[in-house]
């Protein structure tokens, strides 16, 4: 297999290929709950907006397309996830051929993303909006690289649409463009892509991209910043300068540990013989990207010093550091490392890590409640949706509720019927009320225990508005799914019919 992937590169993407449809297969085939991201999805699909909450929309507007192409399905949700993640793998596998002339090289830059855990695991449990930035983060370094190697009118354009996908995807993202352009600029053989009248192409894009959002965001700026400033910024009591830039920057290196760690390990086991020398070696394409890295990670410390960021996640590195493995591989090039026991190792490492990830994620819905620790994947949707169905002899005309997680769980089990949540007032589906279609209101406590009872101040201006009797509230005991004996989560609905 070695020598076979090393003469024929290309190979690789069949097998990444197939890895991500065994993912697909995976995640159809354990329950149909749905995590946090998954559940805003599915919810937030009944609409096209140019803005939704403080993410933006890019992922939102890709997953209403393919929901009005497949209907409201898991299918969809998974689908749309593996395809991304699979193109940002194409993507990356070729920068890696534009920049590097040995296959094997290729091959293990490409695998080098499986060592990103961010990229490999935590993409494929609950994220969606970083998964659209990882596809734009590998979709601008073969624009920017290709550029930069053999400038044309499309090169351009792919850095305009990465750029401006990108932003749309994860605000932070607007750093790698920032930092390639200041480090293509330090560089005298490059500084003149920068001058060159196609980079035109690239600002008109990315800016006919953004705009749409751009607009909403103005028009909507504390709905957009709240949530985003503070995820940046603990919002714990001030206790001076040094200490929030001492927070700031030991959390800044426990981000960069978590989504760096493991691939630096790794490739520092795979080149331990050969370390002097790629520490020592260089090429043009290692010296733009090292400065990629420290522009980066030079941006983000004066953040901390001078903005009072002091709470940076590995998530929001995760498009700024894609470029590691790459330039790893890029300085062992430069010191014309002999490749043959590396990919050796890394396609070993590789495999188990697919393994490892495809079995977790499996499994992750199974061994939990033997312990009884139970997941979201476990809660009984399902068969919440059935006891409403019965309940009522058959669909409801709305779904009312104010929980986001619920609220998307419920689109999902009952596909026909729009959803309204209270958490996002603004969208407000069409709906048909009668006597056989009525509302039906849900909640629940977050634990699963006892429900609160009838939350008034989330369901009254529903139950004005459309003139609604006032409904009864039920709360149903159920078993986990996989669940032990004795084991139950508990729901609350309530059934409103309209005045006659």
């Amino acid at each position: 297999m070695q020598s076979l992937i090393s003469r024929r590169p290309h190979l690789i993407l069949a097998v990444l290929g197939t890895y991500f449809l065994l993912h697909l297969i995976v995640r159809l085939s354990i329950p149909n709950a749905l995590e946090l991201d998954e559940a805003e999805q599915i919810l937030l699909s009944q609409w096209f907006a140019f803005g939704y909450n403080s993410q933006p929309p890019f992922y939102n507007w890709v997953q209403y397309g393919v929901t009005s192409l497949f209907g409201v399905s898991l299918f969809s949700l998974s689908f749309l996830k593996c395809t991304m993640l699979f193109l940002s793998y194409v993507f990356y596998w070729l920068t890696a051929r534009l920049t590097l002339r040995n296959s094997s090289l290729v091959v293990m830059a490409t695998l080098g993303l499986l060592t990103v855990p961010q990229v490999v695991f935590e993409a494929q449990r609950d994220l969606t909006h970083s998964v659209a930035t990882i596809f734009a983060g590998s979709l601008f370094l073969y624009g920017f690289f290709r550029t930069l190697k053999t400038p044309s009118a499309i090169s351009y354009a792919i850095v305009g649409i990465a750029t401006g996908i990108g932003i749309i995807s994860k605000y932070n993202f607007a750093l790698l463009p920032a930092a390639a352009l200041v480090a293509a600029l330090i560089d005298t053989d490059f500084r003149k892509r920068l001058f060159d009248w196609r980079l035109i192409l690239t600002i008109v894009i990315s800016i006919a991209i953004v705009m749409p959002h751009a607009i909403w965001f103005l028009q909507h700026l504390d709905l957009a910043l709240d949530r985003t400033l503070h995820k940046m910024m603990t919002g714990e009591e001030a206790t001076g300068f040094l200490s929030q830039v001492s927070t700031g920057f030991l959390r800044f290196l426990i981000a960069i540990i978590g989504i760096a760690g493991v691939s630096v390990v790794i490739f520092l086991v795979l080149f331990a013989k050969s370390l002097p020398a790629m520490w020592r070696a260089s090429s043009r394409w290692s010296r733009v990207s090292g400065r990629i890295l420290l522009i980066e990670i030079g941006a983000i410390a004066l953040m901390i010093l001078l903005a009072g960021v002091d709470n940076v996640a590995d998530r929001w590195l995760t498009p700024l550091l894609l470029i590691l493995p790459l330039y790893i591989c890029m300085k062992a090039e430069s010191a014309e490392v002999d490749t043959a026991a590396p990919l050796r190792a890394s396609l070993a490492v590789s495999c188990v890590i697919m393994g490892v990830v495809l079995a977790v994620l499996a499994m992750r819905a199974y061994y939990g409640p033997l312990f009884g620790k139970y997941q979201r994947l476990n809660i009984p949707y399902a068969s919440f949706a059935e006891t409403i169905r019965k309940d009522i002899g058959g669909e409801p005309g709305l779904i009312v509720g104010y929980d986001p997680h619920l609220d998307g769980n419920m689109r999902l089990q009952m596909p026909g019927t729009p959803v309204q949540s209270y958490f996002y007032p603004d969208f407000k589906p069409k709906f048909q009320l009668d006597a056989k279609h009525p509302v039906v209101f849900v909640w629940r406590d977050d634990k699963g225990k006892t429900p609160p009872a009838w939350p008034d101040y989330y369901f009254k201006d529903v139950i004005a508005q459309n003139n609604l009797k006032q409904p009864e509230t039920h709360v149903v005991t159920l078993p986990y799914i996989y669940g032990q004996p004795g084991d139950t989560y508990q729901f609350a609905y309530a059934v409103a019919y309209p005045e006659m």
